[in-house]
């Protein structure tokens, strides 16, 4: 499939690759972002999009000369690791219920942090940068260190996979947890109040912006780079942890060399070139997918997830999706469903079977199935895999 350009009055056109009808708050919210005078060339929705604040989650939103904090969101950085190891699934019969306690025990997960920290924690080079981050996380590096190397809650979860020619391969989800949340927070606290005091009007107050060239942009920007690398590291440092956990089970302890490595972000922002110009992009739930470009697509704790690799896509500013997208909210999950459906839907997987982590059953997310055919002209699939192990944040 390739894109549809929306019906909208407004600034940008709106290119969607979503082949589901927008509801009517979807399309107001692509319609506000599409509005702004900034935006360039025009708004991309991936086929995952869903309702999120102030933009679509699986928006693409190329800008000139200014930037919307709220759009990268407050889990700047969230991302996917995944490593393809040298082992199959023969080596795992009989042992999946042992690495998932392992990984319960070696990595906290939910609100939880690390007991002691380690020296890949300590020797992260950019703790040297703390103390120019913004003043309202000046209290919170104790935590942030904590945190370094732990999963956190929502839909973060670390899978064991196997592909279809029986590979296992090592995947996890996660972002810049507390010290991402917090320093997004400050700037847009500080964008709204600026917005304010201009006495502009916006579309909705979330699409508060900062202007390049001001003391307030050059302080986003920084801090989002700075948290942007925090959630990449946080999520090498997992995988470290993880790897050796596996290799005990498997090898006795033995290291081995992956076969493929992939760290991609899905909420961030970057400056990229696109049409001859230079503007920042913000992929707001969306992985890049420039030509040869590795990503990672990943379905519902009960389904598919796919490698993939960017086919240079101009028109989606060289995106795909992120994942599977929400098809309904957490509450309604709640409701709709029971505990036993979630076991009935994880069949076959080690995995928590519990009310709480019910609003991650497979049936609250879109088809993933349908998501990466409507993708086909952004990516090629590398690999599909299906989990056996699932811890959940």
């Amino acid at each position: 499939m390739s894109y549809e350009k929306l019906k909208a009055d407004t600034e940008s056109p709106v290119l969607s690759w979503a082949n589901h009808e927008l509801g009517k708050q979807e399309i107001q919210m692509a319609k506000n972002v599409a509005s702004l005078p900034f935006v360039f060339k025009h708004l991309a929705l991936m086929p995952d999009v869903h309702l999120g604040k102030g933009a679509l989650v699986g928006s693409v939103i190329a800008t000139k000369e200014a930037i919307i904090p709220a759009a990268v969101g407050v889990d700047i950085g969230c991302g996917m690791g995944a490593i393809k190891t040298q082992f199959t699934g023969e080596q795992l019969e009989g042992k999946l219920k042992k690495i998932r306690q392992d990984i319960e025990a070696a990595i906290p997960t939910g609100f939880n942090e690390n007991k002691d920290v380690d020296k890949a924690v300590t020797n992260w080079q950019s703790w040297r940068e703390f103390n120019d981050l913004h003043r309202g996380v000046q209290d919170l590096q104790n935590k942030a260190m904590k945190q370094l190397g732990s999963l956190g809650g929502g839909n973060h979860f670390i899978e064991v996979c196997l592909d279809e020619e029986n590979q296992v391969w090592l995947m996890l989800h996660s972002g810049s947890r507390n010290i991402g949340n917090k320093l997004a927070q400050c700037h847009i606290n500080t964008a709204k109040g600026l917005q304010k005091m201009a006495s502009e009007k916006l579309p909705d107050p979330d699409l508060s912006y900062f202007v390049t060239g001001t003391p307030e942009f050059q302080a986003y920007w920084h801090d989002l780079q700075w948290a942007q690398e925090y959630a990449r590291y946080n999520r090498d440092v997992m995988m470290a942890r993880f790897k050796r956990i596996v290799e005990k089970h498997l090898v006795g302890g033995k290291a081995t060399k992956p076969l493929l490595e992939v760290n991609c972000h899905h909420n961030y922002a970057e400056k990229e070139v696109h049409f001859g110009e230079e503007v920042y992009v913000t992929r707001k739930g969306a992985v890049r997918a420039q030509q040869e470009d590795y990503g990672i697509i990943p379905g519902s704790m009960g389904a598919k997830s796919y490698i993939v690799k960017g086919k240079g896509n101009i028109h989606s500013f060289c995106s795909c999706s992120h994942g599977a997208g929400r098809l309904m909210s957490r509450n309604k999950a709640k409701k709709a469903y029971t505990l036993d459906d979630l076991i009935k839907q994880t069949e076959g997987v080690e995995c928590r079977k519990d009310g709480g982590v019910l609003d991650e059953i497979p049936s609250a997310y879109k088809p993933i199935e349908q998501v990466m055919e409507n993708q086909s002209d952004l990516v090629e699939v590398v690999a599909i895999l299906k989990q056996v192990v699932c811890v959940k944040g």
